[in-house]
């Protein structure tokens, strides 16, 4: 890789997190993960007592510790500002295709990997999974191990660095990421079409059979959203085919943040996250109106405000092949029971996994599931 010459800013204190690490295994103490903390509302609240419960923050320990541009490359610290990052990336004409969500000025690197968000551009660009080459991890002995490696040839088999992705830090302290970006496109534009839900689902089907250049696709008010993005002429010829008015630009970053007034009504009612199976027609649940929701990721993904039971939803998810996550207040703490419960067989693997990387239960125990 090129060579990366740090700032002002650049830390490494992965000896001082190993040591911490290593005294709350010998102390059975358990130790509660943040970066910018920008995600705490995803997941549950750390098992134990608040007294034997230690925070373990990682902002410290930040900078880009290697770039290359021409291999598409880039290593960085997991306490580094996500914006920092994005913004290296920018001035070299490059981007992170996951377009992970931030939640607030202070998102870090880490978050977005434990968490494993991304944003609309995901369906057709990949997830923050598909984009991690290897990872550093300290482990509950408090060495830190290297995982995958740093070009994508070295990425084959069993590779548990994409493992520490959505795992919310119960596995590890991962410290460094090493990520493949891509280019910035040449052209962007954006449309807004009326038409019911119907159609745009239909419309969004017939699409997919097609090597249009969308990036995006949400429906929301009597409209379906789209973002083009590739080359000038490609995203010319589209725009003009498909038709519909001007769209700003900024609004995928407001659905990305969860900016949009669909996300801050003030009323009883959990926001949902519903992920469905493509070409997925309305679950026509019970109370539920149009308004109520957004179909995001071209319909995969469904942001859904909604006083009705977890249960009463979750069955009709796993009916259409899906499943529902609860993020209720996003400004609050963690859920009680945010995700989808695990079946029994599924539930062994998570249980022998975590007894394997974390044998004494210190990385954010319980923070997915209460057995975890």
């Amino acid at each position: 890789m090129a060579e990366t010459r740090p700032t002002s800013t650049d830390q490494d204190i992965s000896e001082a997190l190993g040591e911490r690490v290593r005294r709350a295994a010998e102390a059975g103490t358990a130790l509660r993960i943040a970066g910018g903390d920008t995600k705490a509302f995803f997941g549950r609240e750390i098992q134990g007592r608040p007294e034997e419960i230690e925070t373990l923050s990682t902002r410290e320990h930040r900078g880009i510790t290697a770039y290359d541009p021409v291999e598409l490359i880039i290593s960085v610290r997991a306490g580094t500002p996500l914006a920092e990052l994005e913004a290296t990336l920018a001035d070299n004409g490059q981007m992170l295709g996951c377009e992970p969500p931030h939640f607030g000025e202070g998102a870090t690197v880490g978050g977005m990997v434990a968490t494993g968000l991304s944003g609309p551009r995901r369906p057709w660009a990949g997830s923050v999974r598909d984009f991690v080459l290897g990872t550093r991890v300290i482990t509950h002995e408090g060495h830190q191990q290297r995982f995958g490696g740093e070009v994508m040839k070295n990425v084959a088999g069993y590779d548990l660095s994409r493992l520490m992705v959505g795992a919310q830090g119960t596995l590890g302290l991962i410290t460094e990421v090493s990520l493949k970006v891509l280019p910035t496109p040449g052209a962007r534009h954006s449309l807004r079409l009326e038409m019911p839900l119907a159609e745009a689902l239909a419309k969004l089907a017939e699409w997919g059979r097609s090597p249009l250049p969308i990036t995006a696709a949400a429906w929301h008010d009597g409209a379906l959203h789209l973002r083009l993005e590739g080359g000038p002429s490609s995203v010319a010829a589209t725009r003009e085919r498909l038709g519909g008015e001007e769209l700003d630009n900024g609004f995928w970053e407001d659905l990305r943040e969860q900016r949009l007034a669909f996300f801050s009504r003030e009323d009883d009612r959990v926001l949902w996250r519903l992920s469905l199976p493509h070409n997925t027609p309305s679950l026509c649940l019970p109370g539920v109106e149009e308004a109520d929701l957004i179909y995001d990721w071209a319909g995969t993904q469904r942001w859904l405000r909604s006083d009705l039971e977890a249960d009463t939803l979750r069955e009709a998810c796993a009916r259409a092949g899906g499943h529902a996550t609860c993020l209720g207040n996003r400004h609050g703490p963690g859920q009680a029971d945010p995700f989808m419960p695990l079946e029994p067989v599924v539930e062994k693997y998570h249980r022998n996994l975590k007894a394997q990387m974390d044998p004494k239960g210190i990385f954010n125990p319980g923070r997915l599931y209460a057995a975890i």
